[in-house]
């Protein structure tokens, strides 16, 4: 990971914040540069798993710049080069739409399209309590997307949520450099 710049977008799956940023100062820890990023949701609102600005707060202390957190400041990422590798942790079932349907209206889908512009690789790290559902047609899209690649992710409740995915984050920083290597994780069967 050393000398690898990445912009680390985090969209609203609120509940596996912990575990995103845990991932996160893993990959710090390892040498990378972190230009941080978050969705309008993930910026601004509080729930039960914390307050924004708490979030906010630890994201601006792993990262390397400030937080990417408006669709202007996310447009120059692709023409200016600005990362190796975007990674999005946690990408919701919405961003998921948004990004197979071309839909462009948040700072993480404009970091998305603007780096896929230049054909550099995005790493998506799906949680989502639709994702064996009414996201599923949207991954199985994303899939079969030049220079997207996914980390690989399980059931996380079978019994009480059974259409629900959770991305594997303990396998983030693998999947980041199989990405960069151009190619896709193995998928882990649990």
């Amino acid at each position: 990971m050393k000398g690898t710049t990445i912009v680390y977008g985090m969209c609203g799956s609120f509940c596996t914040f912990e575990k995103s940023l845990a991932a996160l100062a893993k990959i710090k820890n390892e040498g990378a540069r972190i230009l941080p990023a978050m969705s309008f949701n993930a910026a601004s609102m509080d729930t039960k798993f914390g307050k924004a600005e708490d979030f906010r707060n630890r994201l601006t202390a792993l990262g390397d710049a400030p937080i990417i957190d408006t669709i202007q400041a996310a447009e120059p990422i692709g023409p200016q080069k600005l990362c190796d590798v975007l990674v999005v942790a946690p990408c919701t079932g919405n961003t998921l739409a948004k990004l197979a349907l071309g839909i462009t209206d948040t700072p993480i889908t404009m970091a998305c399209k603007s780096h896929l512009r230049i054909g550099r690789p995005i790493v998506l790290a799906v949680c989502t309590n639709d994702a064996l559902g009414a996201s599923a047609q949207n991954i199985g899209r994303l899939m079969n997307t030049k220079n997207i690649y996914f980390v690989p992710m399980y059931q996380d409740d079978p019994i009480r949520k059974p259409t629900s995915l959770v991305a594997d984050f303990d396998q983030l920083s693998d999947t980041i450099e199989l990405a960069l290597h151009g190619r896709q994780a193995e998928p882990v069967y649990f």
